[in-house]
């Protein structure tokens, strides 16, 4: 069995250009971001028979995933991109401080977070356990990055080989085998 993960094509929304933002600024730049179009591209699937296709329900992951595989595919709110926290302070801060701030939240400081690492890694496994029980064969899974560094994490522990990454790259094919 072959599962491949697909990070959705390049979202069409650029960071915000002044160098100081605020955490209201940041929360409205996510809600664009979620609401932006793509930049659809190529994706390599390895000329492997892919049976079955499921993607997030978020609409960048939703129209890669369309324009990807050309047979029936699943929607599932399950994969969606891990939310972001809601920093409240007034505070104006660089956007690179603001990446490290979310990236530490989920170690320091949780209940800031929507979902807790654990909460997330539920997730994942939740998503694979109900993917396995449907029926053998390839299947592609197309989500975001966050949600996919833990899903590779869950297929290893799984027994299946695969590629490392950090961040997973928009429209490349991740290939796990068991």
């Amino acid at each position: 069995m072959k599962v491949g993960l697909v990070r959705h094509y390049k979202v069409k929304k650029d960071y915000p250009s002044q160098f100081l933002i605020s955490a209201r600024e940041l929360d409205q730049w996510f809600a664009e971001y979620d609401e932006s179009d793509i930049e659809l591209g190529q994706t390599d699937l390895g000329g492997i028979e892919w049976n079955r296709c499921y993607a997030s329900d978020m609409s960048r992951a939703a129209r890669t995933a369309e324009h990807i595989y050309d047979g029936k595919i699943t929607q599932w709110k399950t994969l969606r991109e891990v939310p972001p926290p809601s920093f409240r302070t007034k505070a104006r801060l660089p956007l690179m401080m603001w990446a490290i701030l979310i990236k530490t939240s989920w170690f320091t400081a949780p209940r800031s977070m929507p979902e807790s690492m654990a909460d997330i890694r539920k997730r994942a496994d939740a998503v694979l356990d109900e993917i396995f029980r449907q029926g053998d064969g390839n299947v592609l899974i197309v989500s975001h990055a966050a949600l996919m560094m833990t899903m590779r994490k869950a297929l290893l522990a799984r027994g299946f080989r695969g590629p490392k990454y950090g961040t997973p790259e928009n429209g490349k094919l991740y290939l796990f085998e068991n």
